[in-house]
């Protein structure tokens, strides 16, 4: 049996010192924390992350425990971003919360990985695709998920609780709870 403290157990043990961080950075003008939210970004090993959960709790709609944002993760409208307790989301994923995202409980997010909760319409075609307008729906991710690595979810779906999305995979529509999903578009490979 490895001797090797799981990071849960590194997160209670230093709750009450980040309880007081977190105290300290909510009086900062919002402007400043995610200014230093950006800044901090690409800042490596537990410091980075200590400094990124710091921020995200006062920045986000809702933070949970023992949550990991590892370097060069990318989000946007952290007002608009729900994440539950024990949640990593790893190197160079993008996570766009305009329209709302809620990631839940226990998941993993490995690297690469694109959220979306925003959308183009395309239907005038005397209109640039990029002047038209956009949609916003949330997007949600249940409890105990893992997603693979580089794996796309398009706005407005619903990965089910217990689920596994194959890496490279894009969702275009709801996931049913425990499935384990691959492909573009993301399609039921079998049950859990």
């Amino acid at each position: 049996m490895s001797n090797e403290v799981r990071g849960r157990e590194q997160f209670q043990k230093f709750k009450p010192i980040i309880n007081i961080l977190v105290n300290f950075c909510s009086v900062l003008p919002e402007k400043t924390r995610m200014w230093l939210f950006q800044h901090f970004r690409m800042t490596t090993g537990k410091k980075g992350l200590v400094i990124r959960y710091v921020l995200l709790k006062t920045l986000a709609k809702s933070c949970g425990d023992n949550v990991s944002i590892h370097p060069s993760v990318f989000l946007f409208k952290l007002n608009n971003l729900s994440i539950g307790n024990n949640v990593s989301i790893h190197p160079m994923c993008y996570i766009d919360a305009t329209g709302e995202i809620e990631i839940r409980d226990d998941v993993s997010i490995a690297h690469g990985v694109t959220i979306l909760s925003t959308t183009h319409t395309f239907s005038e075609t005397l209109v640039p695709i990029k002047n038209q307008k956009t949609q916003i729906k949330k997007t949600t991710i249940q409890s105990n998920v893992w997603i693979g690595a580089k794996v796309t979810i398009l706005y407005g779906n619903r990965i089910g609780e217990g689920s596994i999305i194959g890496a490279n995979s894009v969702v275009t529509k709801n996931i049913e709870s425990n499935t384990i999903c691959a492909g573009i578009p993301a399609k039921v490979i079998k049950k859990r």
